[in-house]
């Protein structure tokens, strides 16, 4: 199996202002692995569900008694190249089955290094990611909304549940740069 070296770019849909990050990967990366990456460079914090989506096939890891029930193949195993096999080839990362923060994974360029890649590297991006359980992309505009204007009713609660303050423009590559030198590329696992 060859070892290319993929770019790709992790578009959060319908995120307005957009939110992306552009992302160095193996060609042989696991999805088990690549579901990993995306938590870590996005800002995610692994509590939910997920799956990966192409051509009409869900690909997902089994959930216990219930998975029957999802028409869905097992990506224990399944590399990215099996999926997205030319620039330009897309497929979709879905996250969190309630909000559905739903990811579009493009493959912009396979590169050929002249020395093999380590661990992935996020060579790009914009903006912070949304705070899990807000409500999907239109619970976050909502959010950003109230925000902006102190003098909403909701302006209060809002910054209380946020944690206390919340940046929708922050974006640190060094810091994403370093959790994915880190086992299971600073995602963390619930399984622990």
């Amino acid at each position: 199996m060859v070892n290319k070296v993929y770019q790709i770019h992790v578009l959060l849909k319908n995120s307005k202002p957009r939110i992306w990050r552009r992302v160095i990967i193996s060609s042989i990366t696991l999805l088990s692995d690549l579901h990993k990456i995306i938590q870590t460079v996005m800002g995610w914090g692994n509590g939910h569900l997920n799956q990966f989506i192409k051509d009409g096939i869900y690909y997902s890891l089994p959930y216990g008694d219930e998975w029957f029930e999802f028409d869905s193949i097992d990506y224990t195993g399944k590399r990215i190249n099996e999926l997205l096999l030319n620039e330009g080839d897309k497929l979709i990362y879905e996250y969190d089955f309630g909000d559905r923060w739903e990811h579009e994974i493009r493959l912009e360029q396979i590169l050929h290094p002249e020395t093999p890649l380590k661990h992935p590297v996020c060579i790009k991006g914009k903006r912070n990611c949304p705070p899990e359980d807000c409500g999907g992309v239109w619970g976050y505009a909502d959010m950003l909304e109230i925000l902006d204007n102190p003098q909403h009713k909701q302006y209060e609660d809002v910054i209380e549940w946020s944690g206390g303050e919340f940046d929708p423009d922050y974006f640190n590559l060094d810091e994403i740069s370093e959790m994915l030198k880190e086992d299971d590329f600073g995602c963390f696992d619930f399984d622990d």
